[in-house]
């Protein structure tokens, strides 16, 4: 004899139905968005959670039971996954715009020491600015970025052949390469 299930599903709109539908028959969805949408119809269907469960081919009624109580409350958005474990994101929408404001600003070669972002100059110039991030990796840099979907060597701006900046005890100083045209040809 099963148990009660103490939060069941709440009836479908027409709308939720017709949408959960298209993406159980989808092939270009996450696969996660499709097993979810799957699992709603058949507990909507009838079936109990754990033959629900078993319909995708897993064995848990629980995540059955806990994604039915979320579908109630938040309703289609229950299919996005949330934050799969781990550290808790550090940084939020503000953080993350200023990474981004910080790649649309063109470098300055005396200040910044080139003419082109790398994700270590970045990390560099973010942790140093005033209102910066102290404590940025360069690994959230690039995750924010391609998030943004910037793709960095497709971006990237090439400098002069020939220059480089350099620092030194007295400052930074441009350094030409005399043999930077025959190195060119």
């Amino acid at each position: 004899m099963t148990r009660r299930q103490h939060n069941p599903l709440r009836p479908l709109t027409a709308e939720e139905r017709v949408v959960l539908e298209q993406i159980s028959r989808s092939r270009s969805e996450p696969t996660a968005h499709v097993e979810r949408a799957k699992l709603i119809l058949a507990v909507a269907s009838g079936l109990s959670y754990t033959a629900a469960a078993q319909t995708i081919g897993r064995r848990s009624n629980d995540a059955v039971a806990h994604l039915v109580t979320r579908f109630n409350v938040e309703g289609l958005s229950a299919l996005e996954p949330r934050h799969g474990g781990g550290s808790p994101p550090v940084y939020g929408p503000q953080e993350r715009e200023r990474i981004l404001a910080e790649v649309r600003r063109t470098p300055e070669a005396g200040p910044d020491g080139t003419v082109t972002w790398s994700l270590t100059l970045l990390q560099r110039a973010l942790r140093t600015a005033p209102d910066g991030l102290p404590t940025v990796s360069t690994y959230t840099i690039w995750r924010t970025l391609h998030d943004a979907g910037l793709r960095w060597q497709r971006d990237q701006a090439w400098c002069a052949t020939g220059t480089a900046v350099r620092v030194r005890k007295q400052g930074t100083v441009i350094v030409t390469d005399p043999d930077s045209t025959a190195k060119k040809t």
